[in-house]
């Protein structure tokens, strides 16, 4: 059998015992983070982000000025302005697809006429392409158990295939971000199949995207082997992408794509780094854990609908006592909202509806066993200064199970919607282009005379 991993890639004693000394020589009183006034996270002490820039793509609002005072309330997302719960129910109301549509609207901030709409599809479906032969030569080779890990090396390899890689002009950015917008659902599908080929042993599929489908349809037809998917299907998954394309400047891999971007380079390095940080499980790989969270709770409580049993498996996981035993209650809080999350919400709607029909009604009342009682556990264990809701993390994993979806493909499933959000705050950026961004840094080391190495 060939060798796929990296010869050194197993930890020898003497990095166990290199590691020890720098994580001894590296630590930093915690209570120099209050000393000196440093927003770890760049977050006040109430959890309220740091102002760092401004962005008319998308808002989010999680208080109301009440008397002076900010009160939470009923968090609520907008996109250019509209509330991407209007903008959900309108695309149901009509009962079609609607990702092209918000991709329109987030890069041109304005909605599209039936016209503009029906030439953007096109020049999607125009660009939906890879290089000859790059299926065989970048995504076959080298397959990587970590698909965002792939997605990202083929974003950095495509600048390969651009003769106008570099080139940062609007008009250029526009056409390599509609091009990757195009083709993140053909990298992270056919990155699957490559995994899952060669290192799982499987049945070796790629199909091509026929182009009168949805950005979803295609998707679900390239990852099935004998193609075939429901609208239901369909629909709940185009609904999934809209709730996940954008959500402001502040998340970390938007932000990322701001501090990149910023540094003048190009678009595949900007998109590439997003997606690293969007891989991380504190960012867009917590719908995983939230998956594997409950795969492990079926594994450890034998009656579902036994609350107290439940409520004892989150307490020991918030005691680091069960599943990865970080202590966390994975697809409960959000950074920003209080109260609630506006995306979960409507994902739930829809994940309910698709449980009833696939069959998975169990699945859903223990979902929603869990939403009900980790806030009580949750408030009884730990000192919050915020309430405690579910976020959008937490039903799209069960979503995702429910659409045959294997779980290597959450992450990539996030991305292929976010870079919509990522290309057009890219765009914004270079538009409103000022200084590279560079945050402060308080040294805080002491001033120590050398010694020869002889005499060390």
């Amino acid at each position: 059998m060939a060798q796929t991993e990296w010869e050194y890639s197993d930890i020898i004693p003497e990095i166990n015992v290199l590691a020890e000394k720098m994580t001894e020589n590296s630590k930093i009183d915690i209570d120099l983070y209050s000393k000196y006034d440093v927003k770890r996270g760049l977050r006040d002490i109430d959890g309220k982000g740091v102002l760092t820039g401004l962005t008319d793509i998308s808002t989010i609002k999680q208080n109301e000025l009440i008397d002076g005072k900010l009160v939470p309330c009923d968090g609520v997302l907008s996109y250019r302005g509209y509330n991407v719960n209007d903008i959900v129910n309108g695309i149901m109301k009509d009962n079609r697809f609607g990702f092209e549509e918000v991709v329109y609207l987030l890069l041109f901030g304005e909605m599209p006429t039936v016209e503009e709409l029906k030439s953007f599809k096109e020049l999607l479906v125009r660009y939906r392409t890879l290089p000859q032969n790059f299926v065989r030569d970048v995504i076959l080779k080298a397959p990587s158990h970590d698909m965002m890990n792939t997605i990202a090396r083929s974003v950095l390899t495509l600048f390969c295939y651009d003769k106008n890689a570099n080139d940062i002009s609007i008009n250029n950015v526009l056409r390599q971000c509609v091009q990757l917008i195009s083709v993140f659902p053909l990298l992270s599908v056919y990155g699957y199949h490559a995994y899952n080929h060669y290192l799982n042993d499987k049945s070796l599929y790629i199909h091509y995207a026929e182009p009168q489908m949805s950005t979803a349809e295609v998707i679900l037809s390239l990852l099935r082997p004998d193609r075939k998917y429901t609208e239901l299907e369909a629909k709940v998954l185009d609904m999934a992408l809209i709730l996940h394309m954008e959500h402001g400047g502040g998340n970390n891999s938007t932000f990322t794509t701001h501090v990149v971007t910023s540094s003048g380079t190009d678009t595949y390095s900007a998109i590439s780094a997003a997606l690293a940080s969007l891989k991380g499980p504190k960012h867009g790989g917590a719908n995983v854990k939230v998956f594997e969270m409950f795969e492990d709770l079926k594994k450890n409580v034998t009656d579902r609908k036994d609350d107290e049993a439940i409520a004892a498996y989150l307490e020991k996981l918030l005691d680091h006592e069960a599943f990865d035993r970080k202590g966390l209650i994975y697809g409960m809080g959000h950074a920003v909202y209080t109260i609630s999350d506006p995306r979960q919400k409507i994902l739930k709607g829809a994940v309910q509806t698709l449980a009833h029909v696939e069959g998975y009604s169990e699945d859903f009342d223990l979902y929603e066993r869990v939403e009900r009682l980790a806030p009580i556990v949750i408030g009884r264990k730990r000192k919050i200064y915020k309430g405690v809701a579910s976020n959008v993390d937490f039903y799209s994993g069960l979503l995702y199970s429910m659409l045959d979806i294997p779980c290597e493909l959450y992450t990539p499933l996030f991305a292929t919607a976010r870079i919509a959000g990522w290309s057009a705050h890219r765009l914004e950026e270079l538009i409103n282009a000022g200084k590279i961004i560079r945050p402060a840094y308080m040294s805080i080391s002491t001033p120590k005379e050398y010694t020869p190495l002889a005499e060390r």
